[in-house]
């Protein structure tokens, strides 16, 4: 950019992505992609090649993020999984149900996971008191449709750390997050956060 451009406002330069080599999860290695206008729903099937578990969502997902805690499935070489969220009432699971079985029934989110593959194919919290009551988890990855609701930030960033990963690549990490534009939290994002502090404050009566 000339100096004139830059006084009289021309267009800015675009940085080169510096930190292209690191690998997040396939779903976004490549670029966030948008979700499709009116999209509403579609199948995930497990990674079994012969009678594969089919979930049907009857909706588009919400609140879709790269999660890099320890609980959650992750395709191989990912150091983060992508999960998203749907209405309870929108998940139906349509073929071999027998399958399935629930990961760790101690844990707040119950996943539940595909007896021959491992693959988890959806979370679900039975605790009517949980702030995400109502709403399950799953990894639209697994859907042979397209448009579904994009990634939109990073959970729990340190935590891959717990899965292996060397804390010395944690700048490349979160500059390459930043860049895909998936701002990484310790945690969930603010909104998030809001919602599960608001549920509490509602339980313990501050708040109506």
């Amino acid at each position: 950019m000339g100096i004139l451009d830059k006084l009289f406002g021309g267009e800015e330069e675009t940085a080169a992505p510096k930190y292209s080599h690191v690998k997040i999860h396939p779903q976004v290695d490549n670029g966030v992609k948008p979700a499709t206008p009116g999209f509403s729903g579609g199948s995930l099937k497990c990674k079994c090649s012969s009678d594969p578990v089919v979930v049907v969502l009857e909706a588009q997902t919400a609140h879709n993020h790269v999660c890099g805690c320890t609980k959650c499935w992750k395709p191989e070489g990912a150091i983060f999984s992508q999960v998203a969220v749907v209405g309870r009432d929108k998940l139906k699971v349509t073929e071999n149900a027998d399958k399935l079985e629930v990961v760790d029934a101690s844990a707040a989110i119950q996943r539940h996971a595909c007896k021959g593959c491992g693959v988890h194919m959806y979370g679900r919290i039975e605790d009517t008191g949980h702030p995400f009551h109502g709403l399950d988890f799953v990894h639209t990855e697994l859907s042979p449709q397209t448009g579904w609701a994009p990634a939109e930030f990073a959970a729990f960033v340190s935590s891959i750390i717990e899965s292996g990963v060397d804390p010395d690549r944690m700048d490349e990490i979160r500059g390459r997050l930043r860049e895909l534009g998936l701002e990484p939290y310790d945690c969930l994002s603010p909104p998030l956060m809001d919602l599960i502090a608001t549920h509490v404050a509602k339980q313990k009566g501050v708040l109506r």
